[in-house]
């Protein structure tokens, strides 16, 4: 088992979760179960199965969860883009959520594949 609060990308996704939640306030009410509760499960997966990876047995389930993560972290950047486009972000907001989506994303790839190598 690994300690999750170790891995920059977690304390990333984290302060993601913070900030979109934040911004999800200002949010029509007419969307809160529909954008903003997507919106809302995808981001918190984030660091919710980089959490779980991390408590699990082996480095390879460690990386399936990572990939779960990646996923989630995918589905979030486009929800962003959707909001932005739909008028319920403002232009500066989306690009510093989405300055972080790619970081995120990077820094996943980069984790993924430094176990991979690990595990053969």
């Amino acid at each position: 088992m690994v300690d999750y609060r170790n891995y920059r990308v977690w304390i990333l996704s984290h302060q993601l979760v913070l900030k979109t939640y934040l911004l999800l306030q200002t949010f029509p009410t007419y969307e809160q179960f529909n954008l903003t509760d997507q919106l809302r499960r995808a981001v918190v997966s984030i660091p919710t199965n980089i959490v779980e990876g991390c408590g699990k047995d082996t480095q390879k389930e460690l990386v399936r969860y990572l990939y779960i993560s990646s996923g989630s972290t995918h589905e979030v950047e486009y929800l962003l883009l959707l909001s932005k486009d739909l008028g319920y972000l403002k232009e500066i907001d989306y690009l510093q959520l989405q300055e972080d989506v790619v970081s995120i994303k990077k820094m996943l790839a980069v984790l993924i594949k430094k176990i991979k190598q690990t595990i053969g």
